[in-house]
């Protein structure tokens, strides 16, 4: 008997956690994000170009905000072997955590070179990615009230990594959609849309042309929505989409999409509101969540320059702070990220300004 009412507490707890839970699919709390005398051990993989910059100023940050975060770094670059050590060791770190924020990382365009990132999403299986674009208070954009969420596939579609040549100038890239992945990512999709009060998810494919993949991704997420009676639905080709992103970007709410278009759609939404240094995103699997921009640029161009906008891996890190429960530290800092952008004062280049990244950093840290 007493080992029965120690269940249902210990139930009753964990859904408490999840419900709890602002933007993650079902995790497995038992072994969930490690939490030691109230701080949490976070993976930390600054990436390429920028990353080190932009992940300084997050470290200071959180350390003006006094947020109960530690990081264990992995300086790993887009051009480290699958099999090197120190990618292992990220890998293991992640395994571990269960949480990670990471910049972007290069990945090489060469022959036998795979990319660490999608190797990371399909070894943890983190299927959904998250990004929000959002018209921000002091940012100039070609739109105003834009606000929509992409919700993308992460382990399959064209990303599979299955190539051939067939025959000498004769490649074959193969480009994979399974039902049960479709279906995850469906309801992921539409969960997230009645948790976060939205009204509609669009279905983003290209069915007229590939019609048993796309066709078997749209009638999958077709299938799902007749289970979401109070969200609306409508599906849209992927070129259309593109036109109608940049034409009236404001009757969209919550997009669902392979992998592929995902990463397109993202880099449109971001230059809709401003650019890719005020896009956060997020990674969700059913055990591990990984945070990142959610337009995932390198800008190796303004590597060490000083010069690179922090707010999308800060508001990244927010987000990631409210997956952690730490809600009262995750809104301080998005509230002096949003006061800092509103100001005409500290403005980095691509906002119009001259100031550094150290500029910006510290004027986030004074608006704590």
């Amino acid at each position: 008997m007493f080992r029965t009412l120690a269940r249902q507490s210990a139930i009753k707890q964990v859904a408490a956690r999840l419900s709890a839970r602002s933007m993650s699919t079902v995790v497995e709390d038992s072994v969930g994000p490690k939490c030691y005398g109230g701080t949490y051990t976070v993976t930390l993989i600054p990436g390429d170009g920028i990353g080190q910059e932009t992940a300084a100023s997050v470290k200071a940050v959180f350390d003006a905000a006094k947020v109960p975060v530690e990081f264990e770094q992995y300086d790993l670059s887009g051009f480290t072997p699958e099999n090197d050590k120190l990618m292992q060791e990220a890998l293991a770190s992640l395994r571990r955590n269960k949480v990670g924020l990471k910049g972007i990382l290069y990945t090489p365009i060469r022959l036998g070179h795979s990319s660490f990132n999608v190797a990371m999403r399909k070894e943890l299986d983190i299927y959904a990615a998250v990004a929000h674009c959002k018209n921000m208070a002091g940012v100039e954009a070609r739109h105003k009230n834009v606000d929509f969420v992409i919700i993308r596939e992460n382990t399959e579609g064209e990303y599979s990594g299955l190539e051939h040549q067939s025959f000498p100038g004769v490649v074959e890239s193969l480009k994979i959609i399974t039902r049960p992945k479709t279906e995850r990512i469906a309801r992921y999709a539409f969960d997230y849309a009645m948790r976060h009060g939205r009204k509609r998810v669009t279905i983003v494919h290209k069915a007229n042309i590939m019609k048993l993949a796309d066709g078997l991704f749209l009638n999958t997420c077709r299938a799902v929505a007749k289970e979401y009676p109070s969200i609306q639905y409508n599906d849209m080709i992927v070129d259309n989409t593109a036109m109608q992103l940049v034409s009236k970007p404001q009757q969209f709410d919550v997009m669902v999409m392979p992998n592929l278009y995902g990463s397109i759609v993202s880099n449109i939404g971001a230059g809709l509101i401003g650019g890719p240094g005020i896009v956060p995103g997020a990674n969700y699997g059913r055990e591990f969540a990984i945070f990142e921009p959610g337009s995932r640029h390198v800008a190796k161009d303004i590597q060490g320059r000083n010069t690179a906008n922090p707010s999308s891996l800060i508001l990244s890190s927010v987000m990631m702070l409210r997956h952690l429960q730490l809600t009262e530290h995750a809104d301080l800092i998005e509230n002096a990220v949003n006061k800092t952008l509103s100001s005409d004062s500290v403005k980095t280049p691509d906002l119009g300004g001259s100031n550094s990244t150290t500029d910006f950093t510290k004027a986030i840290i004074r608006n704590l």
